[in-house]
This record gives C-alpha cells, sequence and structure tokens, in this order.
C-alpha cells in the first residue's frame, strides 16, 4: 500500500510539491492536503502514515514519532509568512489574537511574548497573528505594521526557527520512508536549481507576482541540517521552559541506528 502522505496546502511547500510530481511515479504516494493543525491531528491519530507537520506536534508526540532527516521548513531571519500585525510597540503588546491553523507559530508567540494573552481569531486584541498565504498577501497590502517571527526569533536565539518538520509515525517501513526522504531531499535539489521556473508556476497558480514569490522562496530553507536541528532543539527547551510542552524531546530520525542521524 502507498504511504499516506499530508501536505500543507501553503505556498511554503509548493517548490517540494513541484519537483516531487516529477520524481514518484503516480501512486506512490496518497497525499492528503490541509493546513497545519489538520494534518497535525490526522497524523497524531494515525490517519496519515507522515505528513508535514508542525514541529511543536512532534514534540507532543515523540514517542509515537520519527522524523524525516534530511527535510524541514525553516527560515534563519525573515520568513515573510509568519507574522504579528500590530500598531501597537511590540513591548506594549498584552493580547494577541492567533489563527486556528498553526500551532508552532501560536507556541512561538508564547515564548517571544510571554506576557501577552492569547485569544482565539478574531476575538479583540493588540494583535493578530496570521501564516501562510495570508501572511504573505497581508504585507503586500496592509500598511499597518508587520513584525516576523522569524526575525524576532533569530534575535532571540541567533538560530534558525524550524516551523514545519516532516515526521512519520514509528510503525511505518523503513524503507519507504528511506524513499520518501531520498525523494524530497532530490526535490529540494531540483526546485532550487530550477527556482525561476517553480516561481512562474506558483504565480501561476497562486496569483502572487513571480518576484515576490521568488524572494520568498528564497527565504525558506528546506533543507535539515546541523543549524536547523540546534534551532529547533532550542525551541523545543523554550517551549518547555513556557509550560507548552512537558519536556523537550530528543530529535529521533527515521532509518537510524542512534537517536539523531548527525547532519
Amino acid at each position: 500500500m502507498p504511504l499516506r502522505v499530508g501536505r500543507v496546502d501553503y505556498i511554503n511547500t509548493f517548490p517540494l510539491a513541484w519537483s516531487l510530481e516529477r520524481r514518484l511515479g503516480a501512486g506512490a504516494v496518497e497525499e492528503v492536503l490541509g493546513v497545519p493543525t489538520t494534518l497535525n491531528g490526522m497524523l497524531a491519530r494515525g490517519e496519515l502514515d507522515v505528513a508535514n507537520v508542525s514541529s511543536i506536534a512532534y514534540a507532543r508526540h515523540a514517542d509515537e514519532l520519527v522524523l524525516l532527516p534530511s527535510v524541514c521548513i525553516s527560515s534563519d531571519g525573515a520568513v515573510d509568512s509568519v507574522q504579528l500585525v500590530t500598531g501597537v510597540p511590540l513591548p506594549a503588546v498584552r493580547s494577541v489574537s492567533v489563527t486556528a491553523q498553526s500551532a508552532a507559530s501560536v507556541a512561538l508567540v508564547r515564548i517571544l511574548l510571554p506576557e501577552a494573552e492569547i485569544r482565539p481569531e478574531g476575538e479583540a486584541a493588540d494583535a493578530r497573528l496570521m501564516i501562510g498565504d495570508e501572511a504573505l498577501e497581508s504585507a503586500m497590502t496592509d500598511a499597518t505594521p508587520h513584525h516576523d517571527l522569524g526575525v524576532l526569533w533569530r534575535e532571540r536565539t541567533g538560530l534558525p526557527m524550524v516551523f514545519a518538520v516532516w515526521a512519520a509515525r514509528r510503525s511505518c517501513d523503513a524503507a519507504a520512508l528511506a524513499e520518501l526522504d531520498r525523494a524530497l531531499a532530490d526535490a529540494v535539489a531540483d526546485a532550487s536549481e530550477h527556482a525561476a521556473l517553480v516561481a512562474e508556476a506558483a504565480a501561476e497558480r497562486y496569483g502572487f507576482p513571480a518576484g515576490f514569490l521568488a524572494r520568498y522562496f528564497e527565504k525558506l530553507r528546506y533543507r535539515f541540517g546541523q543549524r536547523e536541528r540546534d534551532g529547533l532543539r532550542r525551541y523545543f527547551e523554550l517551549a518547555h521552559a513556557a509550560g507548552i510542552v512537558d519536556a523537550a524531546p530528543e530529535l529521533v530520525f527515521a532509518g537510524g541506528t542512534q537517536r539523531e542521524a548527525r547532519a
């Protein structure tokens, strides 16, 4: 049976999807599209075998999951698609309304603004958390100050922020996971080599200018290197200190005989 693979249906996964379609044969995977929190829940319930999920979702279910070692979604500074929108100076922000679509970004707000009250989306607040395609459009059309959470994290820690990982159920076939991981790693390289074509294809699908999307894709990091792993560990440590997760888990990778396959 093909792997049931969940993919976040945002622009940030488009470069990989664009390339992956040319690398895996029809029927190799059963793809399910959704927002991060939907995929988080489906993977936790065993309704998916693999998914690119919010990084905090791995921390909450680390005893049931392994990480694919080659790919993540991160930024080393500005990410553009995770924004805190507010006319209030950041030190004065006392409440933030957050999207129900993201878990990693909501946890990041709690880490970066520990004194702020978290409110549901739509409630009045000093600031509003926006993610994904909506955040990209807002940054282009809304003159209200936008604070990039990738930048705020980099200023706080000096490390990349890993927003999403590819995680799999521990019961998954190791050979199938290894094949998927290789395909994803190849897709990263392929999308980078054909960056202009990727941006043009994304512009046609999503309606943003190709030049804008090319600059956005340049800010995203898909390779799960050592700095990204260090950033993810730090994120888990701070999430634990903030009471968001019960413990800061170790990074356990698919196919490794050790707890971590070092980059």
